[in-house]
């Protein structure tokens, strides 16, 4: 049994300055997946600093018609708030598809998107794993390695980010509103988590001390439908083989506009670019679908057990691309 100091933060100056800079101090709010971490003697905090009585629960509409979503809001109450259900849509699905209904009710905003790998080895403290022991190597290279990452691997690390909220974020666009000793600042969502490269320790760009208060979601495609496809070994309460999540608005049988994301197979959040140009102002066919999932996992690079994902993810784009351009016909029939 490990001791550690427990404080609980009434605003976010407090929360600030009781973490501090100390890199063995960790905020908790939900904890789903802290506290599993600390349990596996994976993370070893010294004290913990408690944020849910910070007033961080509300979304808010801002007058540019963006979303504001405070760091403490379960990912219950984001997926079945009336904004989030009729301007995003994807969104609602990705959480949906996630986890299960009581870890929902716990897990937060904030915490999801700094939610860690559930690679087996990096949650073995005694296996070899460079993001939890740097320069100790990676056993999964060599091990079973079957849910293992394809896109934005290294020499070092392949441990797929298991997010399917930070999927939909991808997708959509957001801005991160941090807050630590050094001020405020903002941050491209897409820009947070970092690619493994040599230091798969550095998984995102957050400041010592610093604490995620608030995610903005960029304004909605207009016309625009959506669609989230999580493909995985079981129905329910299983992490993702692959995933994808389209937002695609369609004009006159032409692909106007589409943005893309994967889950379950990259190292992080992964923003198919290459796909999403493939698509621009191409007819919204099968045809343009798979060409476009082509694009996408041109780099991927397999291993062993996990190579049935790039034809499983390619499958994943065109079937998330299908049906979110059903779903723009329906809503714009016009078009």
């Amino acid at each position: 049994m490990r001791s550690f100091a427990y404080r609980t933060a009434e605003d976010i100056s407090q929360a600030v300055t009781t973490h501090g800079a100390d890199d063995h101090v960790a905020y908790v709010a939900g904890g789903t997946t802290l506290l599993d971490l600390v349990k596996l003697d994976v993370m070893r905090p010294s004290q913990l600093v408690d944020i849910n009585r910070l007033p961080l629960s509300e979304v808010e509409t801002l007058d540019d018609g963006r979303l504001r979503i405070g760091a403490t809001v379960t990912n219950t109450d984001l997926a079945h708030h009336p904004e989030v259900k009729a301007r995003y849509p994807l969104l609602s699905q990705a959480l949906l598809s996630g986890a299960s209904t009581q870890l929902r009710n716990m897990a937060t905003t904030a915490g999801n998107v700094m939610q860690r790998t559930r690679c087996p080895y990096y949650r073995d403290a005694s296996a070899a794993c460079n993001r939890r022991e740097p320069g100790s190597g990676c056993d999964a290279m060599h091990g079973i390695n079957r849910m293992h990452a394809v896109l934005g691997v290294s020499d070092a690390c392949i441990a797929t980010h298991p997010s399917d909220m930070c999927v939909a974020m991808a997708a959509i666009g957001a801005t991160l509103t941090l807050e630590g000793p050094e001020g405020v600042r903002e941050m491209a969502f897409n820009d947070f988590h970092r690619l493994p490269g040599e230091q798969p320790e550095k998984e995102h760009e957050l400041r010592p001390g610093e604490l995620i208060t608030h995610v903005t979601l960029d304004t909605p495609v207009e016309g625009a439908g959506a669609h989230y496809l999580k493909l995985r070994d079981r129905a329910s309460y299983e992490f993702a083989l692959a995933s994808a999540g389209a937002v695609v608005a369609v004009e006159d049988g032409m692909i106007r506009e589409a943005r893309l994301a994967l889950g379950g197979v990259a190292t992080k959040p992964w923003r198919a670019h290459e796909a999403e140009q493939a698509l621009h102002d191409q007819p919204a066919s099968i045809e343009t679908f798979e060409m476009a999932a082509e694009a996408a996992l041109q780099d991927a690079v397999p291993h062993e057990h996990n190579a049935f994902k790039i034809p499983l993810a390619r499958q994943a784009i065109v079937r998330a691309l299908r049906e979110a351009c059903k779903d723009a016909e329906n809503a714009n029939p016009q078009r």
